[in-house]
């Protein structure tokens, strides 16, 4: 796993879900799995939950990177946690107390994390980066794969980018939506250092040859 980027995770909504161990070996070179858990309430479509998420703990050769796009977080995000994922992210737009959501899932033991949809300005999580592990600056609508990247979402992410240096926060970057070769060196000059990638991962011949590749490709684009 890389220690400071640029990590990619791959997003298993591009993998074949009925072949979900066979897939996970095959990303066995990348930072972590990127899970998507969506209920259908807080975004237009149904993924899986908990016991999904736990049988994907066991099997996964990496870390799991759980993105929570449901309502009420304060009370189910927790139990994500429990299952033993290494990262937990939550919608900003869908907690009541999301700082001190983050203390409870930093507290068992998961990195915690906040994810913003494009509508969403950052600059009310400057004062509060220290309480996060990670950021995702989403760079499509939420809810499903496949979409187009929002390039308009860059100097959301350069903004934050720079604050979170200004201040000295260790907070990782992410970007989810519409990943591959030509966006990916976008979202790095832009700040990011954390890549969540579906199709151009699982798309690939070689799966592990693609995440060398954006790796690779996002590294020579990195902002300072």
């Amino acid at each position: 796993m890389t220690a400071d980027g640029p990590r990619i995770n791959p997003s298993i909504l591009a993998a074949d879900f009925v072949n979900m161990q066979s897939e996970l070996a095959r990303i066995a070179g990348a930072d972590f799995v990127h899970v998507d858990v969506m209920d259908n309430h807080f975004v237009p479509n149904l993924t899986f939950g908990p016991q999904m998420v736990g049988r994907i703990q066991e099997t996964s050769p990496v870390p799991l990177d759980v993105h929570l796009m449901i309502s009420d977080p304060d009370r189910w995000a927790p139990g994500y946690a429990e299952l033993g994922a290494a990262s937990v992210t939550f919608h900003l737009e869908a907690a009541a107390e999301p700082v001190a959501l983050a203390r409870r899932l930093r507290q068992i033991g998961a990195r915690a994390g906040v994810a913003v949809k494009p509508a969403t300005p950052v600059e009310g999580l400057f004062d509060v980066l220290d309480e996060f592990d990670q950021i995702l600056v989403m760079t499509v609508e939420p809810g499903f794969g496949g979409q187009s990247f929002m390039a308009d979402q860059m100097p959301k992410l350069a903004r934050l980018h720079d604050e979170a240096r200004r201040r000295g926060s260790q907070v990782w970057l992410q970007v989810d939506g519409g990943i591959g070769e030509t966006t990916i060196a976008q979202a790095a000059e832009a700040g990011a250092d954390t890549f969540v990638a579906g199709s151009a991962v699982f798309g690939a011949d070689d799966p592990d040859a693609a995440i060398a590749a954006l790796r690779s490709r996002a590294g020579r684009h990195h902002r300072h």
